[in-house]
């Protein structure tokens, strides 16, 4: 094993396009609530930045790709980055440092939580919610994370693919975000006032960053400069555009007018669904992927109200279901021409992987969702979920934070 100076600094600037999103997405969530919650909502995808680091230095990154304990978890071996060190791993990214390797996918962890907030947001108490992103990232994402990606996991074995987090990132956070929408209850006044984003400009804004950031996540993760890296960045882009143009052409049919915020979601659903077939996919597939992506998720936001449930700003409807849709997109098109580390998908003639593909949605759907639900359960049990009603009537900025996001 020898490193690779091009790869380094290829994932370096990869790893730092993935922390942005963060700040990117606090943007385009915030400008999606109302005036007096953007900076409550902002804060929520801030803090992680910080409390999600930590947990993955200490144990974290130890539990999603230490050494291998039967194919649930690594074990704590590497715990406060203990042989974590500038020579490559064994098993992960062999010609860049190991610690490169690490903090690159610190950006994954750090932002997977950071999506849960949009299902709730406008009306979750700080403090609980700090110890539930904190208790989910040890118990959901860093099992998750080493089933699917770590040297050893049990779905890895039995063939699964996601490029760069289909499964690991979108599906576990957006039915994460379905049992946080269940356990909260809509928000005040939901179907009855007309709650509107404040600042669509600022959600424009959000989803340039969370673009911008896009190809470091699915280019990076080829954890090379190389011919892979190039096709997963290529097909990002054409995913990503697909389905905004899926999603202004079924809006302006649908409702008589393209509008800017229905540019970015589908947007965002694109590249979703695009996300974990970006690596193994040619670009034309990457455009059906992306139309797929803008059409069904389209479909299933437009369905949220008929199931009566408040999931503030679309997580399970995109990230849920984008991801969802992208995972199993990856066992009909993948092809061993574009990537031979994968696998031949349905239209290569195999039934094998898109069958590996439906167990993977099925388990990390299921532990999600259920681990959620159970931890969502017995934090509002014990302290208690939701701010009081003057505090929402009031506003997160000022009821939480003593903050305005706006001078009057």
């Amino acid at each position: 094993m020898q490193i690779n100076g091009a790869d380094t600094a290829f994932v370096l600037i990869s790893a730092a396009f993935v922390l942005l999103m963060t700040p990117g997405l606090a943007i385009f969530y915030a400008g999606m609530v109302r005036s007096k919650n953007a900076l409550g909502t902002i804060m929520q995808s801030f803090i992680l930045i910080s409390l999600i680091s930590i947990e993955w230095v200490y144990i974290g990154y130890s539990m999603a790709f230490g050494p291998d304990v039967g194919g649930l978890i690594g074990n704590l071996s590497w715990i406060g980055l203990r042989g974590v060190g500038l020579e490559p791993s064994a098993n992960y990214a062999t010609t860049i440092p190991h610690i490169v390797f690490m903090i690159f996918q610190c950006m994954f962890a750090v932002i997977t939580p950071a999506l849960i907030t949009g299902a709730f947001a406008e009306r979750m108490r700080f403090g609980p919610f700090l110890v539930f992103s904190l208790i989910w990232t040890v118990l959901v994402y860093n099992p998750v994370c080493h089933w699917v990606w770590g040297a050893g996991g049990w779905l890895n074995k039995m063939g699964v693919l996601d490029f760069a987090g289909g499964l690991v990132v979108h599906l576990s956070c957006g039915t994460a975000a379905l049992a946080a929408a269940l356990v909260l209850g809509p928000r005040k006044g939901y179907g009855k006032e007309n709650i509107i984003p404040h600042s669509l400009p600022m959600t424009l804004m959000g989803t340039g960053l969370l673009w911008f950031g896009w190809f470091g996540f699915n280019g990076g993760s080829a954890l090379a400069a190389n011919g892979i890296a190039g096709s997963a960045f290529v097909a990002t882009h054409l995913g990503g555009m697909a389905g905004m143009a899926m999603w202004i052409t079924i809006e302006w049919v649908h409702r008589g007018k393209p509008t800017t915020l229905g540019a970015a979601s589908g947007a965002i659903a694109g590249l979703a669904t695009i996300t974990p077939a970006a690596g193994f996919v040619n670009p034309n597939y990457a455009i059906i992927i992306g139309l797929l992506g803008g059409l069904v998720c389209y479909g299933a936001v437009a369905a949220k109200s008929k199931f009566g449930y408040d999931d503030s700003l679309d997580v399970v409807g995109i990230h849920g279901v984008g991801g969802t849709l992208g995972t199993l997109c990856v066992g009909i098109f993948a092809s061993t021409l574009i990537n031979v580390c994968g696998a031949d998908g349905v239209l290569r003639g195999s039934f094998s992987l898109l069958k590996s593909q439906i167990l993977g949605v099925a388990v990390v759907g299921l532990y999600s969702f259920g681990m959620s639900f159970i931890l969502l359960k017995l934090i509002d049990r014990f302290v208690g979920l939701r701010v009081t009603e003057d505090t929402e009537i009031q506003g997160l900025d000022l009821g939480l934070h003593s903050e305005t996001a706006y001078s009057e």
